[in-house]
């Protein structure tokens, strides 16, 4: 079952790369803040290292300014996630977040099968406003697209 406004966002072990490999729980991560989480569907991929998440490095600021942290997820390995977040020259306040075995993408019920590409398990293409744990605003691609989930998307639906 798909994610959907309303729900609680599900409690999984997300990674990340700050003093070595930090393993985050959802729930406490997302519980006491307002989170922009945009997922892609694999670091260094085409779409994604060209607008996908530099659009959100250009505009952290701005999300910044309306009390908004900014998250990135991926099916990738915590270094995969550091390098590619270093590729881009993302600042530190955007979280780059590993979800390796899918996770947390099956528990949105986000995941899909890129097998056909040797890709395997990936995450379909999303974003969302989550509000103290809570999804206020969800904005899921269609295959192949790119429009809906992007930054300056999101930013003109936040109030």
């Amino acid at each position: 079952m798909t994610i959907e406004t309303g729900n609680r966002i599900p409690e999984v072990t997300v990674q990340r790369i700050g003093e070595g490999v930090e393993n985050l729980n959802t729930r406490t991560l997302f519980e006491d803040r307002r989170v922009l989480l945009f997922g892609v569907p694999g670091a260094f991929t085409p779409t994604c290292s060209e607008r996908h998440l530099p659009g959100y490095v250009a505009n952290l600021a701005k999300f910044r300014e309306r009390g908004v942290d900014v998250a990135c997820m991926s099916v990738n390995d915590p270094f995969v996630m550091q390098a590619w977040a270093k590729s881009v020259d993302a600042p530190a306040e955007l979280m780059m977040l590993a979800d390796g075995n899918a996770e947390f993408t099956r528990a949105l019920g986000l995941d899909t099968d890129a097998s056909a590409y040797g890709m395997g398990t990936r995450s379909r293409r999303f974003a969302m406003l989550v509000d103290h744990g809570v999804v206020k605003r969800l904005e899921i691609e269609a295959p192949g697209e790119y429009r809906v989930s992007s930054a300056e998307h999101m930013l003109s639906q936040l109030d």
